[in-house]
């Protein structure tokens, strides 16, 4: 680190932490994923700048920071753009200013604590799916890859949740192929934004899937306007809002989709991974309620799947007392957040124990679906949907896996790589 350097990176008054331009350097020629020189810039309690691309940035981890740009701040320090635009297109994940609130404003009242119980019946019958088949495996002795188990009971439970109608196979295949785009798109903003042909095809599919179920839903669109899916409720907003054309409407799916089942899938894979490595927390959590929310918590903590949450200073502010110029980009890192060890002691170790928590944590210390206006809208959908199945399969089964999992894979989102292949057997 070389406080001489700050004025050369941005300008004076930035703060005295920084990674200089040979370090920089050295991670773009190694290849190496960006989370690589985050950990380098990372000291605790401090912010740290560099220059990356000729754009000066600021690496945010404590926990005040972050409360003061995504909490305090959330109407200054914006999305310059966003990395999913090509397979989100205007959708509320990346809309901004006045056509984000009135997005929010319209799905919202989907997804608060009562209204999730209109969903019920969509987790449970899709959780029904995965026990059923783990049943058939089990009888068979035959293997099981968990990671495609539960992604496919994720996206089983948004798509019920969209249109009303469950699942069928070839639904199956060109919704999750939004995987295979999500891995496509750069971690950072100005990455590279062209997709290569077979992504293109994939996202091809999605669009003529998520149009052929627009149409269906519109021919049996009930007259009194009686929504019973999001999709209804998207349509009810077309009839009065023009913003809402088709394009519109399936941007919104879209967005819906892979905020619905992209994390959630990625964290219950997560959560056997760690599980496998501790059995005994296995064992303590078959059965108990409490302890699989305290699993998932933990797991959440140690993988957020939204590792980074890029934002932007369009105009010059503060932070701490320190100078952000206009242009400069602000990489708030959840994923390294997690791991401070002034609140959460032993941070590397996977210890459910932690949650609930016995005092209230520091604002900005714990979020994994973000915070502030722009926190996640599904956060109450998405844990209990996890808390559904995982509950179910570890009251009902005896996990094993046979395989080591993959690194894990700092893209958009933080994946473990490959399957999860696993014997899963009834418990007696």
């Amino acid at each position: 680190m070389q406080s001489q350097s700050v004025t050369e990176c941005v300008t004076d008054g930035m703060p005295p932490d920084f990674l200089d331009d040979e370090a920089v350097a050295a991670w773009t020629a190694s290849g190496a994923p960006l989370v690589d020189l985050l950990r380098q810039a990372h000291t605790p309690g401090r912010l740290t700048g560099f220059r990356r691309g000729g754009r000066a940035s600021l690496l945010v981890t404590e926990a005040r920071h972050v409360h003061q740009v995504l909490g305090l701040g959330g109407e200054r320090y914006v999305k310059r753009s966003h990395r999913a635009r090509p397979l989100l297109g205007d959708g509320m994940i990346t809309a901004t200013g006045e056509a984000w609130r009135s997005q929010r404003k319209l799905l919202q009242p989907m997804f608060t604590g009562r209204a999730i119980q209109r969903w019920e019946r969509h987790i449970a019958e899709a959780a029904a799916g995965v026990v059923g088949r783990w049943s058939e495996r089990a009888r068979r002795g035959e293997p099981t890859d968990i990671a495609e188990d539960v992604q496919f009971f994720t996206v089983d439970t948004i798509w019920r949740s969209l249109t009303d109608r469950p699942l069928d196979r070839e639904t199956y295949v060109d919704l999750a192929a939004v995987q295979d785009v999500v891995a496509a798109l750069p971690a950072e903003v100005g990455g590279a934004s062209t997709l290569p042909p077979e992504t293109e095809a994939a996202l091809a599919a999605l669009d003529e899937r998520m149009y052929r179920a627009l149409a269906d839903a519109r021919a049996r669109h009930p007259a009194d306007g009686a929504a019973s899916s999001v999709l209804d409720r998207l349509l009810d907003a077309a009839g009065t809002d023009p913003a809402y054309t088709d394009r519109l409407i399936r941007d919104e799916l879209v967005t819906l989709l892979v905020a619905g089942y992209e994390s959630s899938a990625r964290t219950l894979t997560w959560a056997f991974v760690l599980l496998d490595a501790h059995p005994e927390v296995m064992e303590r959590a078959a059965g108990d309620a409490g302890a699989v929310e305290a699993v998932l918590s933990e797991t959440l903590r140690l993988y957020p799947t939204g590792w980074l949450l890029p934002r932007h200073s369009a105009a010059d502010e503060t932070l701490d007392g320190w100078a952000i110029p206009a242009g400069t980009d602000l990489l708030v890192c959840p994923y390294l957040t997690h791991r401070d060890p002034e609140v959460w002691p032993e941070p590397e170790v996977f210890d459910p124990g932690r949650f609930p928590a016995r005092s209230p944590l520091p604002p900005g210390a714990y979020l994994p679906f973000g915070m502030g206006p722009r926190a996640c809208l599904g956060t109450r959908f998405a844990m209990r949907e996890m808390e559904v199945l995982l509950g179910a399969l570890l009251a009902r089964f005896e996990v094993e896996t046979t395989e080591p999992v993959g690194e894990p894979v700092f893209g958009i989102n933080l994946r473990p790589a490959g399957p999860l292949r696993a014997r899963v057997r009834e418990r007696a």
